[in-house]
């Protein structure tokens, strides 16, 4: 059989769908698992952190605005049980001092953050303020005060709207309006009209102020010839004498002996530590928070799938799976077309048109090509059992009308013609085991000499060539004495007939290997491989007579196969022909 070229081939096809098919499902799985999963996870870690950041911002509020962690308790539960999780306070020393529940031991585990509102995780809050402006402390204004400032920031927002300005009125935590502007400032109209709420400072203020001034002026070390003065908003500048008794906020010019008392960024420095320190009697002292699952005490990202999740997964892989059995389904219809048509022709009795090149076609071809042999063979059987029978009937319908005499002769016609007709039964039977499976060997250990001795006595009387045996040693083999028989006699008698008179067939054995040599007409090359088909002759003109059943060759194959060997055969036309049988041993 011709091998099917790689790119043709089934298995190529089959293997290139089956390929495709997997990387497209397993493509758009790990797509939508990727996809799915990283949603998922940035939706788990994101409310997370907004978990996070809420217990932060809520912890850093109270702590603004209350000297110690006492009234927190119930405050920290309540968030924990709100977000299943446990959340525990702990001194810098790592003493607890409010624990939402119990769990594991968080002594060495990492903290979610440090609260303490006099510095902030920027990295939580998103600012750039380290004080968080709820810590107010000796800020905090009186109701009085606050209504006085209330009047000034009514008159700013007067003065924006004059000036086709638009804004609003915020109050900061310590109570003291501000003013923000509602749309773009293109005009500096707030410059201009805030300028007098900014600089009114209530009496409250005045005190906290002077106090963080001259806190600021010693971290400063001093300020020669001048003061610090700090503003409501918490700027601070370093003035004359002068300009301090005249109140003229405004900072020291250069040539000013008092300007070097040290650069911008030294005095911003010690204006932020001159606050903490003002305002760390009126906020909690910093706290280590842990926000924690109950459980395992880690604070790693946790998360399952939400429903909205669960129904892009299932519709995913539902039209994953339709697409791969609709591909599946097509392909599978392409490759089983060529076997359906096979199918149908063969309920038809009628050829079919075979176009493929892959191993369906060569099945189809393979199948059309046995079809033709098993209907050639039929033909030839009755073509073979048609002329002994003619010759039996003819025969004896001549002697019943008395055109033959009922002798000696024609009982021996009728008996050649009956032997040739149970021998043409016989070889049909054996080919039928054969193909049924059904041909049984009974080996047993055997002199090969004897064999080819049984074989070339049994034809020396009938034969009109010489017969030559040749025997290297005394072989032994494994076979069935009567199937071997049949295999050395089948080529003998082969041999014997395509040799014309006078010529020579030798008989060979050497270990396990028997040869049948003859100087006949010899086999051309074309003609090789069909010597072992049935019904085949080397002479198509030959007569059954002449020619054998042409089964001979075909059961002598199928029995040294049954024994687990093979035969070759090798002819040159004029010369000869030779037949070598290889016994397993």
């Amino acid at each position: 059989m011709n091998r099917v070229p790689w790119r043709h081939s089934l298995v190529t096809r089959l293997l290139a769908t089956s390929v495709l098919i997997a990387i497209a499902a397993i493509g758009a799985t790990a797509w939508l698992a990727t996809r799915t999963a990283t949603r998922a996870i940035s939706q788990e870690q994101g409310r997370s952190l907004t978990d996070d950041k809420g217990v932060y911002d809520m912890l850093v509020a109270y702590a603004a605005g209350h000297p110690d962690w006492s009234e927190a308790p119930a405050l920290i539960r309540e968030r924990a049980a709100k977000l299943s999780r446990r959340i525990t306070l702990m001194t810098e020393d790592r003493q607890v001092l409010i624990d939402s529940g119990t769990g594991p031991s968080l002594a060495a585990a990492r903290p979610s953050a440090v609260v303490d509102p006099l510095n902030l995780d920027l990295g939580l809050t998103g600012g750039t303020e380290r004080i968080d402006p709820r810590a107010v402390g000796p800020y905090l204004l009186p109701a009085a005060e606050r209504a006085g400032l209330r009047a000034y920031a009514t008159r700013t927002m007067s003065c924006l709207e004059d000036m086709g300005a638009a804004g609003r009125v915020v109050e900061t935590p310590s109570g003291r309006p501000s003013v923000e502007l509602t749309v773009p400032d293109t005009s500096g109209a707030l410059a201009r009209c805030a300028g007098v709420l900014d600089e009114e400072v209530t009496a409250t203020e005045k005190k906290a102020l002077n106090i963080l001034g001259r806190m600021t002026g010693a971290c400063l070390g001093g300020v020669e010839g001048g003061t610090v003065v700090v503003s409501p908003r918490f700027t601070a500048y370093v003035l004359s004498w002068k300009q301090s008794a005249d109140r003229v906020a405004e900072p020291v010019v250069p040539g000013f002996k008092v300007a070097e008392a040290g650069t911008t960024a030294r005095i911003r420095s010690c204006l932020e530590k001159s606050r903490r320190t003002q305002l760390q009697p009126y906020v909690a002292p910093p706290a280590l928070l842990f926000v924690t699952d109950p459980d395992t005490g880690t604070d790693e990202t946790t998360f399952t799938l939400s429903e909205e999740n669960t129904v892009r997964i299932v519709t995913v892989t539902g039209a994953v799976l339709f697409a791969t059995i609709v591909v599946t389904v097509l392909a599978g219809r392409r490759l089983v077309r060529p076997l359906r048509a096979l199918t149908e022709a063969a309920d038809r009795q009628a050829p079919v048109v075979i176009s493929g090149r892959d191993e369906i076609a060569h099945l189809a071809r393979a199948l059309q090509a046995s079809a033709e042999q098993r209907r050639a063979m039929v033909n030839d059987v009755a073509h073979e059992l048609r002329t002994p029978l003619t010759n039996i009937r003819s025969w004896l319908e001549a002697a019943q009308d008395d055109l033959a005499p009922t002798d000696a002769q024609l009982v021996d016609l009728l008996h050649e013609e009956s032997v040739q007709l149970q021998h043409l039964i016989d070889d049909l039977s054996d080919l039928a085991a054969v193909d049924a499976g059904t041909l049984r060997v009974h080996p047993e250990p055997i002199r090969v000499r004897d064999v080819i001795e049984q074989v070339t006595d049994a034809h020396r009387g009938t034969a009109s060539v010489r017969l030559e045996t040749s025997v290297d040693g005394d072989p032994v083999v494994r076979a069935d004495p009567v199937r071997l028989r049949q295999v050395v006699g089948n080529l003998v008698s082969n041999a014997i007939r395509y040799t014309p008179p006078g010529g020579t067939v030798t008989v060979a054995a050497s270990r396990s290997t028997i040869t049948v040599r003859d100087t006949g007409i010899g086999i051309g090359a074309d003609d090789l491989p069909r010597v072992f088909d049935r019904f085949w002759r080397a002479d198509e003109s030959r007569s059954r007579a002449t020619g054998g059943s042409g089964l001979g060759l075909a059961i002598t194959r199928k029995l040294v196969e049954a024994h687990g060997g093979t035969i070759d055969v090798a002819s040159v036309p004029g010369e000869g022909t030779v037949f070598t049988v290889r016994l397993s041993g």
